[in-house]
């Protein structure tokens, strides 16, 4: 039987969240904690469990179909590998809205910033140096990139780079280190990718029940049912309150000609903020409950 292969991290900030997804689109998988390979229960759906770094690598490679990876790695690593295959690319299929990140230069929080040109023929320290050197070269800006596994935010202080490029979330290691960030490199998040050759017929449509399942989880963790009863002559006001609603149900309530039961799905968050709105427009015994799976 035709199987894909998914890679995914074994271990980090996109581990947890990128295994819950594939669970979320119902794929069940046989686990084996000492092993990178779990086999697919209920599709013929494999995971790998590997480092983040090596995920484009397989997925160039061949050796996996789809990854999990953010984007910041999936980009570095393919701008590498073009330094030995020029026509080296990865496709991404769908962005996942978790591991948001942004790849930053930063300076001395005691140095004024006017531009990236002044990062001209300095140095910069950093683990992504062909994102960096991209970056710089986009600004007509040439560097000495000193390229780092780790504790890239002391180097400043260490006396051997004069900037870096690293990635940041809350900015609280930059402050520790006395430094700030003044640009950004890139907007990075976990995506979906594929590999750049083509599949065969059973794995494209393999692929396309996946990417729907994975794109219903998607829709379905935005989207909220609604249930309340509202006066009848209310009845255009309150769903125009409804955030995302289309086309609300509307069901006679019984005993009560004047009162129906409105059930409707809510594409866009419900804040406090509409519950509130809805009360103040008639709205009563208003409910909000989550959606498990959704196709649209």
């Amino acid at each position: 039987m035709t199987r894909l292969k998914i890679a995914i991290q074994k271990s980090g900030r996109l581990a947890e969240k990128s295994l819950r997804l594939l669970e979320s689109s119902g794929l069940s998988f046989a686990r084996s904690k000492d092993k990178l390979f779990w086999f697919g229960r209920n599709l013929p759906v494999d995971l790998l469990l590997v480092r983040d770094d090596d995920i484009p690598r397989l997925l160039l490679e061949g050796v996996c179909q789809l990854g999990i990876v953010g984007e910041n790695v999936a980009i570095e690593k393919v701008l590498e590998s073009r330094a030995r295959r020029p026509d080296a690319r990865l496709e991404p299929l769908l962005p996942l809205e978790f591991g948001h990140c942004r790849l930053m230069l930063a300076i001395p929080e005691d140095e004024t910033f006017q531009d990236v040109n002044q990062i001209n023929g300095r140095r910069v320290a950093t683990s992504y140096p062909h994102l960096t050197r991209d970056f710089l070269a986009r600004h007509g800006v040439e560097a000495d990139i000193v390229t780092l596994n780790g504790a890239v935010e002391i180097a400043p202080s260490l006396g051997t780079a004069d900037a870096i490029v690293d990635l940041v979330s809350t900015g609280t290691t930059l402050r520790a280190n006395h430094l700030k960030a003044v640009a950004e490199v890139l907007s990075s998040q976990a995506a979906l990718y594929r590999c750049p050759e083509s599949l065969d017929n059973e794995r494209e449509a393999l692929l396309a029940k996946l990417l729907t399942r994975i794109q219903g989880v998607q829709q379905a963790a935005e989207t909220k049912y609604v249930m309340l009863h509202a006066p009848r002559d209310r009845l255009a006001r309150i769903s125009a309150i409804l955030p995302g609603a289309e086309s609300p149900t509307i069901l006679n309530l019984e005993g009560q000609p004047d009162r129906v039961a409105v059930h409707a799905v809510c594409t866009e968050q419900v804040f406090w903020e509409h519950l509130e709105e809805l009360k103040a427009a008639g709205a009563s015994a208003v409910l909000v409950l989550p959606v498990e799976k959704m196709l649209a």
